[in-house]
């Protein structure tokens, strides 16, 4: 009785102190590649260090931005996620960058727009001894769910401008780039085998594996701040997952980060 008391306060005082958003979009790459073409099309941009990490501000078109890399890994993005919500409360995040491809239909250069990101490598134990791979918000004390949903309003724009998008073609793929709306799941793993892409795309039917998509949505989801995360494929993550990436992440990252500038650009 005592715990749920304690969690029904420390609720209150949350909404209490509910978020209140700027007028200024988020941007974050896991990788340099994935946020420099953004970086490099800021008007009067201007960096701020934040606790160590490098948070750049400037317009795109008539849009306040700001921009950061997060480092690899879940942690290193729900920490730089949190700082850039904290000191400039952004009104919505988009998260570009490269991942591996598992849905045999999709080949490197393809780009998924995650409709909703998923961690698989969480497992708890709820109170009443259940498995489950939902998290728990740490605030409320309530289960978040097992998918994190993309703003409906974000990924509608999304599509649309993507059939207005030119994008790089990796040269051993056999089609020009598509752009596909799927479910993108997050571990802190570099997937590099076929048997485990199999298992990922049997349990959560994944089109695309990386490493920060669902950290992200996770704080974003608890803290009630819009997000989107666009992936572009620079492997499959198979037994040549390694020696693709390396080949070919930059072309992925020019792709995913070229289709997040006109995202930004129409808001």
């Amino acid at each position: 009785m005592k715990y749920v008391v304690f969690l029904l306060l420390v609720a209150q005082s949350a909404l209490a102190q509910r978020y209140k958003p700027q007028p200024i979009t988020g941007l974050l790459g896991a990788f340099g590649a994935e946020v420099a073409l953004v970086k490099q099309s800021l008007q009067k941009p201007k960096t701020v260090i934040v606790d160590g990490i490098a948070f750049t501000t400037g317009r795109l078109g008539k849009q306040r931005v700001v921009v950061a890399e997060t480092g690899i890994g879940k942690v290193n993005a729900a920490m730089t996620t949190a700082l850039m919500l904290d000191h400039f409360r952004p009104q919505r995040i988009l998260f570009t960058g490269i991942a591996g491809g598992t849905n045999p239909d999709l080949q490197p250069g393809d780009i998924v727009i995650a409709r909703q990101t998923i961690h698989h490598d969480y497992q708890s134990i709820t109170f009443d001894q259940k498995p489950t791979i939902q998290t728990r918000n740490g605030v409320t004390g309530q289960m978040n769910p097992a998918y994190f949903p993309a703003d409906s309003v974000m990924l509608l724009r999304a599509q649309a401008v993507a059939k207005t998008v030119s994008f790089e073609p990796i040269p051993i793929t056999t089609r020009p780039p598509t752009v596909v709306t799927g479910i993108v799941v997050t571990g802190d793993q570099f997937i590099s085998s076929g048997q485990k892409v199999a298992q990922l795309r049997q349990d959560f039917n994944a089109d695309a594996t990386e490493m920060e998509g669902a950290a992200v949505a996770q704080v974003c989801h608890q803290i009630q701040v819009p997000l989107l995360v666009i992936r572009s494929l620079s492997d499959k993550a198979d037994d040549n997952a390694r020696r693709d990436m390396l080949s070919f992440y930059e072309t992925a990252a020019r792709n995913s980060a070229k289709l997040v500038l006109a995202i930004v650009q129409g808001f």
